[in-house]
């Protein structure tokens, strides 16, 4: 069991952790990215667009396709999706949080296997997430154990 002077040691490390991360470059993209979003007036319209057809969509979605308009709803928010995935600060916001991710995956994967291989980390990642036994002894996981 940890003493107090330890879980403060732990506290103040963790803290430090946070502001390295802070510091770090795939941090700084993925704030630069989201203001950036969040200024472009275009992208802003086509995200209100969006939620108002998403709701109009869920509306249709619970008539399914005997609704009258359930056809031209689906079609329409396809394409609007589209429209908005293919937006240049969307595809730039998707990028950096993507990166941030991907960096805070591999932190917690270190973190975790530090303290024991049998940890499980749910990443999303099928690599970080196979990494180790990822199932604990006796569960057949990626160790293949059988105790």
């Amino acid at each position: 069991m940890l003493t107090s002077i330890d879980t403060s040691l732990l506290i103040e490390q963790a803290d430090q952790l946070g502001a390295m991360i802070k510091d770090s470059e795939p941090f700084h993209h993925y704030i630069e990215a989201k203001r950036a979003l969040q200024q472009n007036k275009e992208a802003q319209q086509l995200i209100a667009e969006f939620n108002k057809m998403k709701d109009m969509h869920e509306e249709v979605q619970r008539f399914g396709k005997y609704h009258p308009d359930y056809d031209r709803v689906s079609r329409e928010i396809r394409m609007l999706k589209r429209t908005l995935d293919l937006h240049p600060s969307v595809v730039a916001f998707k990028e950096a949080e993507a990166e941030l991710e991907s960096l805070l995956n591999e932190l917690s994967v270190m973190i975790a296997r530090a303290v024991s291989p049998s940890i499980k980390v749910p990443t999303g990642n099928p690599f970080f997430d196979s990494i180790g036994c990822g199932g604990g002894c006796g569960s057949g996981g990626g160790c293949s154990c059988s105790a």
